[in-house]
């Protein structure tokens, strides 16, 4: 049995609506090639000039102009649709919470996962501080997803950052986790130096498949994104990969019985210790 996903690249901005408008075409592409389940990156609505202003767009819970689209989207296209992250409000006005919201085809929210680690890193040429605007989530999500097989898959949710922390994933493995959803926005320079081998690192440990839909190109606020969005199998094998810049679509099957064969070849997750 096979899952089709579809993996989606994009070069977000500053205009709200015109990378939703571009969203809506990529996950229109995504069902065209026979996509059920289609993961958004990283600030797929938005990328700012400035870490602040993330307050201005950001979104209450259940309401607002980015969760209606995505909900109308999943409608519109039957899909199992993840937003990257979208903001919604955090518990004071300084900060929002870099939020993954998942809904199901008929349009409604059946998981949400919070940002967990958040990004800082300063070279002397680049600083950046997520600390500054965001608010940290405080705990692993996982939900399950009903394909139309009729095979029920169990997806962890994670976002570009957590990446660097495989105790995270070793809870989303524990957790019965078969698909990592690692939607993201790394730089250039993290990305070219790290991006493919921590993806295929939390893909070998917990023997699951990896999403990683990626930001990758440059945008209107200077900063270049690493993309190279890409799907990996359980033996940390690339099985697609976006590796020119610019937005596009990875679709590509999730073959369970692959899966199962090398979880009982190398019983690795049985065999922990600590």
């Amino acid at each position: 049995m096979t899952l089709q996903v579809a993996t989606i690249q994009m070069v977000s901005g500053t205009d709200l609506p015109a990378n939703l408008a571009a969203a809506r075409e990529l996950l229109a592409h995504a069902a065209r090639e026979g996509a059920e389940l289609a993961v958004l990156p990283e600030y797929f609505c938005h990328m700012g000039q400035r870490d602040t202003d993330k307050l201005a767009v950001r979104e209450e819970p259940g309401r607002g102009p980015v969760q209606d689209f995505l909900a109308a989207s999943a409608r519109e296209f039957g899909l199992w649709l993840v937003g990257g992250t979208l903001p919604l409000r955090a518990g004071d006005d300084r900060r929002v919470r870099n939020a993954s919201l998942v809904y199901s085809p008929a349009g409604e929210c059946v998981a949400r996962y919070d940002k967990i680690h958040l990004f800082r890193y300063d070279n002397g040429r680049e600083r950046y501080d997520e600390s500054i605007a965001i608010e940290a989530g405080e705990r692993p999500v996982t939900f399950e997803l009903a394909a139309r097989s009729g095979r029920c898959w169990r997806i962890g949710l994670s976002v570009c950052y957590d990446l660097r922390f495989p105790e995270l994933y070793r809870q989303l493995a524990q957790a019965g986790a078969e698909v990592l959803l690692v939607p993201s926005a790394f730089t250039f320079t993290t990305g070219q130096a790290h991006w493919e081998a921590l993806l295929r690192a939390r893909a070998i440990e917990n023997l699951a498949w990896v999403l990683a839909p990626a930001q990758g190109g440059r945008h209107e606020n200077g900063r270049r994104t690493w993309g190279h969005s890409m799907v990996i199998d359980p033996w940390g094998t690339v099985v697609a990969c976006r590796a020119e810049d610019g937005a596009g679509v990875l679709v590509a099957p999730l073959d369970e019985g692959r899966q199962s064969q090398l979880r009982q070849q190398l019983p690795a997750l049985e065999h922990r210790r600590l």
